[in-house]
């Protein structure tokens, strides 16, 4: 553990740390919370069979030393490392955490989500950090990221399978909008799933790429992603047969990511939901069901807090202050006697307590 993390190590979140945490509507991900599962229990209050969305104030420490990445950047919470930033994240914030932290502490807000019962038990926690990229001399994000398909796992064996033939590969052009319009054509003639599958995989792939060029790629990759989903029965079934599991799709999760981006939680939530049901108990990579339980997750805690923006919280109960008794002197309008007596809310009493005595 750093310096800065053995200082504050006793929590972020008390007076004079977190006042100055930044913000931002973009999401920062963490990655390794898989590992942390334990901890991040116990900062999310203990174990519970509910779902868990819980606020937290993250502050982001360079690793210089890590033996893996000397670009490795901790992800800290109350002193506890639940996690790092990505690989690629780490390179692009660096530069800004260190220039951040010649002012103080770079935390950021968050949240931690996730739980609930799966038919494994309770599921998987992650961490999300919201950031404005510019506060680290970036530009906002967009729709950015990039994809990977999966197509490694089956290159490897095409020449030992004649089922599928994945030489078409090697037609496909480097400009990224020539070879969508190649993969379409192919599609309309290929029949074998586990090619339709690649071919679908490289042009949601080329058409994300095409981003930048304007919307209609990205509508263009909606489009694809869901005629990928609508094969999905075919196509799993086909994998599954192949591997004898279910290899990674990364269709799910990248469609999850662009609508993410874009901040549409509904669909988020659907795409997330669609992977899950697809990759089922026979996942090859279980910590990529993990991933879209965690976004599926974070999802729902975004839909939730849209449609109650202004959750009533419980109140306190408020304690009385205490009273200091106070003492008056009356006098009797029966003996003329002075007598004392506790002040109290009401009409004041005429008579002494002996003359009431006697009236009584």
């Amino acid at each position: 553990m750093g310096f800065l993390s053995r200082l504050f190590s006793k929590s972020p979140a008390s007076p004079g740390i977190h006042r100055d945490a930044y913000g931002g509507d973009e999401t920062l991900e963490v990655v390794g919370e898989s590992y942390r599962q334990e901890t991040l229990w116990k900062l999310a209050g203990g174990r519970t069979l509910d779902p868990v969305d819980c606020p937290i104030v993250a502050v982001l420490e360079p690793e210089p030393t890590n033996p893996k990445d000397e670009n490795a950047v901790m992800v800290l919470i109350q002193g506890n490392c639940v996690g790092y930033l990505g690989s690629q994240d780490a390179v692009a914030y660096l530069p800004g955490i260190r220039k951040l932290m010649s002012k103080g502490l770079v935390q950021l807000h968050g949240v931690i989500v996730g739980g609930g019962q799966r038919g494994d038990g309770l599921g998987f926690l992650g961490v999300f950090l919201h950031h404005d990229p510019r506060d680290f001399g970036l530009r906002p994000t967009g729709y950015g990221g990039d994809l990977r398909t999966g197509f490694s796992e089956a290159f490897a064996t095409d020449l030992e399978d004649d089922s599928y033939d994945l030489s078409w590969h090697a037609e496909l052009s480097d400009d990224h909008a020539t070879a969508a319009r190649q993969l379409r054509q192919m599609l309309k003639d290929e029949t074998d799933p586990i090619d339709r599958h690649f071919m679908f995989s490289q042009l949601t792939k080329r058409l994300y790429k095409c981003r930048e060029a304007g919307t209609a790629a990205l509508d263009d990759f909606d489009s694809a992603c869901r005629e990928h989903h609508a094969e999905m029965v075919t196509i799993r079934a086909a994998l599954f047969d192949k591997f004898g599991q279910v290899p990674v799709i990364e269709t799910y999760r990248q469609a999850v990511i662009r609508c993410q981006k874009a901040k549409d939680w509904k669909t988020m939530r659907e795409w997330a939901e669609y992977g899950i049901s697809v990759y089922g108990e026979q996942a090859a990579r279980p910590e990529v069901v993990d991933d879209l339980y965690k976004r599926l997750a974070y999802a729902i805690s975004k839909i939730d807090a849209a449609e109650n923006p202004n959750p009533r919280r419980p109140t306190r109960a408020r304690t009385a202050a205490p009273t200091v008794a106070v003492v008056e002197t009356l006098v009797c309008t029966s003996c003329g006697e002075s007598f004392d007596r506790t002040r109290t809310r009401g009409r004041k009493p005429h008579l002494c307590p002996d003359c009431r005595g006697i009236s009584a």
